[in-house]
């Protein structure tokens, strides 16, 4: 059989741009290595909690095309993410609001939290030189030591003085009491699942799993007259120019048989000592309820551990320094002269993206591919 489009990855971008080619009337394959639709958005049900398989996952945006768009094929909560952060036994709101500094120094005004950072932030007096010297001179020592320094030392595996400064270009820090994580016109969590929204983009389009497409190029490459490939950009060009770089991540899930376990969806572990970054007790993001409304009486927690990548390990955050980015541009230029592969998603083009931009950079891309006929 024969298509007009074989996608390679059923993650947001694949299952975007698939939805979008079958709406146009073109025929599908999607093919995705793992055993399951989603990619890293895929979440399974246990004891009633949707739990997010590969990390937490929380839908904001301020892109009204996306907002309605994703809300065609799922009905999302009123989630809002408002993470704690936990440094020895010391409970600290984010991100870094006026609770945060009414805990940190005792302080009730946004002026005196305001002087008290500008003075800290002295410290530092000419241009950063390294990712602790740039967050210093943005929300000064105090914050820096006990709610930066230990969760980004373990996120990235270096000390913060050997780290870049561009790493912490911006760091988010608000004289309100406000500690909605976002900034975002809408945010959620599809009821449910992501799953249920992905199988809902994917309904009507042939989806085979467990199949790896570089594993069996040869069958697959010539039975679409386009290719999508939202899998690593190096591994298609079977690294020919090199590997490029990402820290992975490692989770360590817990069935208990109690109510709750921390009381919020996630906490930031930001001492250096303990190993993992955060805990996600996955049934808060739909309120601790199940589908009925009631209470569940059990819950699901997951301690997150950043690593080191190593090829074989599942690829999560590109390490986008200068020398993977130099080598990426070979890659994207590698890219450019095929005609027939349309390279999407974090994995095809080396980049970190929050869900809202992978879903609007997949309508893009099929509003280009049939233009003169819009896609959304």
């Amino acid at each position: 059989m024969h298509y007009d489009y074989l996608i390679v990855g059923a993650g947001l971008f694949g299952a975007v741009f698939a939805q979008q080619a079958r709406e146009k009337g073109k025929k599908v394959l999607v093919l995705d290595r793992r055993n399951h639709i989603g990619g890293n958005v895929y979440t399974e049900q246990v004891e009633g909690i949707n739990v997010h398989k590969y990390g937490a996952h929380i839908f904001h945006t301020n892109n009204k095309v996306v907002w309605d768009y994703v809300n065609t094929f799922a009905t999302f909560n009123r989630f809002t993410n408002s993470p704690v952060a936990n440094y020895k036994g010391e409970i600290y709101s984010l991100p870094f609001n006026m609770y945060t500094f009414n805990k940190m120094w005792g302080v009730v005004t946004p002026q005196e939290a305001a002087d008290r950072i500008a003075r800290q932030r002295q410290e530092i007096t000419g241009e950063p030189q390294n990712l602790e010297e740039q967050a210093i001179s943005l929300v000064g020592r105090d914050i820096f030591e006990k709610l930066i320094k230990g969760y980004t030392e373990k996120q990235w595996g270096r000390d913060c003085k050997d780290l870049p400064a561009f790493i912490i270009k911006r760091l988010p820090v608000r004289y309100t009491y406000d500690n909605n994580y976002f900034n975002a016109l809408y945010q959620g969590i599809p009821i449910g699942g992501y799953t249920k929204l992905v199988n809902n983009l994917l309904e009507g389009i042939e989806v085979r799993l467990g199949v790896d497409y570089l594993k069996h190029r040869d069958e697959y490459e010539n039975i679409a007259d386009k290719i999508v490939y939202t899998g690593p950009v190096d591994e298609f060009f079977d690294y020919k120019l090199g590997t490029l770089e990402y820290r992975s991540v490692r989770f360590e899930n817990e069935l208990l048989d109690m109510p709750s376990f921390q009381g919020n969806a996630a906490v930031n572990y930001t001492d250096r000592e303990t190993p993992w970054t955060r805990i996600i007790e996955h049934k808060w993001f739909e309120f601790g309820k199940d589908a009925n409304g009631n209470d569940l009486p059990k819950t699901v927690i997951s301690r997150e551990y950043s690593s080191e990548w190593t090829p074989g390990d599942e690829p999560y955050y590109p390490v986008n320094d200068e020398k993977n980015s130099a080598l990426y541009a070979k890659y994207k230029a590698e890219t450019a002269k095929l005609t027939n592969v349309i390279f999407g998603g974090r994995l095809g083009t080396y980049s970190y993206y929050d869900m809202d931009v992978t879903v609007d950079m997949a309508l893009q891309a099929a509003a280009t591919e049939f233009a003169g006929n819009n896609a959304y």
